[in-house]
């Protein structure tokens, strides 16, 4: 969930159009800057890389003394985080081409811009006889040419590799404006920037202009882009997973260097994506704490630690094992399994408040067992047999189409692997009305615990045991109600009255639903079958 290692950033002179480039032919004349760059920053800037460009070498371009090594664990991640096979790439930061080969390689046509001459101009001499007309190198200051560097709808992916840090507050936010516009409905972004602080060795001088925001900055600025087409439909960004470099944290001890995919989309009629909902609802800051409150430290989910440990003492984890947890919450079960058993767990969520958090308690740990990514589990990929365990708590009532989730799931186990779901369930046949708007407002997707078990089965997987748990949720909720209400001053002096409102308002309204038969809680475990016994 960094360093100051940096890829050329902003681009200058004049872009050009050659070989099937996606730069737009008007761009050399629309160069003027905007009227929220400041020319004593862009000026600053680039004195800046000026001083840090003169040979054009790698250590130079990524700051730091451990370049060759450092480029060679990472790559690796990076390219698995993108398709590029067939794409129109706009490469933006490419620097000396430390990834314009790759990306060329695979992608139907690459435009690599940067604004260091020197960087260009060996990037060109690198890979230009290599690609021919496939690559265009292209000398531009990205903070300065604006819209005209790409066409609308012209470019299937934009890949930059350290470049906002490059750009002002104003300058970075135009920049993802134009992004969405010259992407393709469905087209995707990849980012990586250093985040809080520099890591590179390289010295800097007495002037760094680099801005080291934060993640949730970086996640933010894509979540506001916004535009409305011809044919009124609105646009933004959705993000599609984010990543920790593992090779700055391995060789420099720096969990600060990140990587994001974000994919352009339509919105809903309310601007929002489930993504956003999910941050700016159901699963804000203050009430994923207020939650942890409830549950205990670390625990978002039914039971909290109780259940986690009943739950993974099912699973017969050991070191070695990988698991991986749908839905990781704030990361308590986790650190437990990885603590208990020394099994290696990634942990996934599509909020990146959750993730936030969970990567910030991860930090404070001495090993590297627990890694968390923002992820939505019905699209992203893992290769077949990549898991030990898929584990996932109270999570997948979100999800609409369960049978195709958990055929994925059945993917990714190895043979032999162990899966173990805990989730809301709902009762048999026509609910109240006051349950079927309460599933509505939080878009949730219900099934029986027997219904939940067949989808299993009908995914491939074997000894499937559907456990209706209720009683066991009923209780737990009551317990849980009972502290929230006698401990009421200390919960409202560090939060508020409302808050406390909501949350024991909450709880009370769950055990209704309870006790009227509506709402109900399944625990599903099962197994993929051996290879020898599943042919």
């Amino acid at each position: 969930m960094p360093a100051t290692t940096a890829q050329g950033a902003s681009l200058s002179s004049e872009p050009k159009t050659a070989g099937g480039s996606q730069v737009a032919k008007g761009a050399a004349a629309n160069m003027a800057p905007p009227e929220t760059t400041s020319a004593a920053d862009r000026d600053a800037m680039k004195k800046y890389w000026s001083e840090h460009s003169s040979e054009a070498t790698l250590e130079e371009m990524m700051l730091d003394s451990q370049a060759k090594e450092l480029s060679a664990k990472e790559m690796p991640q990076i390219l698995s985080m993108v398709d590029v096979a067939g794409k129109r790439v706009l490469e933006l930061g490419a620097g000396i081409g430390r990834f314009t080969a790759q990306l060329a390689a695979e992608a139907s046509h690459v435009t690599a811009v940067d604004f260091m001459e020197s960087f260009v101009a060996e990037n060109r001499a690198t890979n230009g006889a290599r690609f021919g007309d496939k690559v265009d190198f292209v000398c531009a200051d990205v903070a300065e040419c604006g819209a005209a560097l790409a066409a609308e709808r012209s470019l299937d992916m934009v890949f930059s590799n350290w470049l906002l840090m490059y750009l002002a507050d104003a300058e970075a936010e135009a920049l993802v404006q134009h992004i969405l516009g010259w992407l393709v409905p469905g087209g995707v972004v990849f980012i990586r920037e250093s985040c809080f602080h520099k890591c590179g060795d390289a010295a800097r001088g007495h002037h760094n202009p680099s801005h080291y925001r934060s993640p949730q900055s970086y996640a933010a600025l894509f979540e506001r882009a916004s535009l409305v087409s011809a044919t009124a439909t609105t646009y933004g960004f959705e993000l599609v997973r984010s990543q920790n470099v593992t090779a700055y944290e391995e060789l420099k001890g720096n969990p600060n260097q990140l990587a994001w995919v974000f994919r352009k989309v339509a919105r809903s009629v309310d601007g929002l994506s489930f993504q956003q909902f999910l941050d700016n609802q159901q699963y804000t800051a203050n009430g994923i704490l207020r939650y942890e409150r409830v549950f205990g430290a670390g625990f978002v989910s039914t039971g909290g630690q109780t259940t986690t440990e009943e739950f993974t003492a099912y699973l017969g984890l050991g070191p070695g094992q990988r698991v991986l947890d749908v839905g990781a919450g704030i990361g308590g079960g986790d650190f437990l399994m990885a603590d208990r058993f020394g099994a290696s767990v990634l942990g996934i969520d599509l909020s990146t408040n959750m993730i936030k958090i969970a990567r910030e308690r991860a930090a404070a740990r001495t090993d590297d067992l627990v890694q968390f990514e923002v992820l939505d589990c019905t699209t992203c990929c893992f290769a077949p047999a990549s898991f030990d365990v898929v584990y996932s708590r109270d999570t997948l009532l979100h999800v609409e189409d369960k049978l195709s989730l958990f055929r994925r799931f059945h993917q990714w186990l190895k043979p032999g692997g162990r899966l173990l779901i805990s989730d809301y369930c709902c009762g048999e046949g026509v609910r109240s009305p006051e349950f079927q708007a309460y599933r509505a407002q939080r878009g949730y997707h219900l099934h029986s615990p027997a219904a939940y078990g067949d989808l299993l089965r009908q995914a491939g997987f074997a000894d499937v045991r559907a456990e209706d748990r209720t009683q066991q949720f009923l209780e737990m909720l009551e317990r849980e109600l009972a502290a929230t209400e006698s401990n009421s001053a200390a919960f409202i002096a560090d939060f508020s009255e409302s808050d406390y409102n909501a949350i024991v308002g909450g709880w009370k309204a769950k055990v209704k639903r309870v006790n009227d038969g509506d709402q109900k809680w399944g625990l599903f475990q099962a197994t993929k079958l051996p290879a020898a016994l599943s042919s």
